[in-house]
């Protein structure tokens, strides 16, 4: 196909497909590395609102709807793809709370360091509603957005001319649950960096499989909406977690 993107010279192949992995995964491994040792998350978000622009900046309108970027009048997978978010998260909640307790291995536990800068007695009565509902709305735009359109978008796209859907599928989803290493696996605990080795490869396996969901969500609504929608549930009952059962 044709006019797909705004530039002559790029195209859909496995070349640039590893392009934008290394492009964005890189950068952002870094970057929530050292917001792990530091609690400062701003520059994170950065690399968020990047990923939401590229597909904008790159590509045609047929390009974007090529990706997904297209409404879907399947209101009710929409719906069901939001749910299936939402019990993906609960099953890895339970899991990490059931294998690691509130030890530092439990991958949700570690995550909630990114909540530190709440004092905790705001955490009381309506004070933690409001903070959950910020989190929680947060954590529902920037990440879900930005790594569907990209991992699930032209990632995926990238690589489907030669690898077919279903194999595109697994490669973009290898490659995001290798850049999740970087929230948990790799874990910075008393002025010390450690790999958990066995924590790390439950989380990448949870982390593929999850990214998987997603795209199954993308293909019942015939939309990238759908795969966000799946992604978003995840991360409001990863937070509800959080708030509720951990901080």
């Amino acid at each position: 196909m044709k006019n797909l993107f705004r530039f002559r010279k790029l195209q859909f192949n496995w070349q640039f497909g590893l392009t934008l992995i290394l492009l964005f995964g890189i950068p952002r491994f870094l970057l929530v590395l050292e917001a792990n040792r530091t609690g400062n998350y701003n520059f994170t978000s950065i690399i968020f609102v990047i990923m939401v622009l590229t597909p904008f900046l790159l590509l045609s309108n047929k390009g974007r709807e090529l990706i997904g970027i297209k409404w879907t009048k399947n209101l009710k997978w929409l719906s069901i793809s939001f749910v299936l978010g939402v019990f993906a998260s609960t099953i890895i909640f339970f899991l990490g709370k059931y294998l690691y307790q509130e030890s530092i291995e439990n991958w949700f536990v570690y995550i909630s360091k990114s909540y530190s800068s709440i004092p905790v007695d705001e955490l009381k009565g309506d004070n933690k509603l409001v903070y959950f509902a910020m989190f929680a709305g947060i954590g529902m735009t920037f990440s879900p957005i930005g790594e569907e359109l990209l991992y699930r978008g032209l990632i995926h796209q990238s690589f489907v001319p030669e690898f077919g859907n279903n194999k595109a599928s697994i490669l973009d989803s290898l490659a995001f649950a290798i850049v999740h290493l970087a929230h948990f696996g790799i874990v910075h605990a008393s002025g010390n960096w450690k790999f958990l080795f066995v924590p790390a490869f439950l989380w990448m396996t949870l982390m593929f499989l999850a990214s998987r969901l997603f795209f199954y969500s993308k293909n019942k609504t015939g939309s990238i909406y759908g795969a966000i929608l799946s992604h978003a549930g995840f991360n409001f009952a990863m937070t509800y977690f959080i708030f509720y059962y951990i901080l």
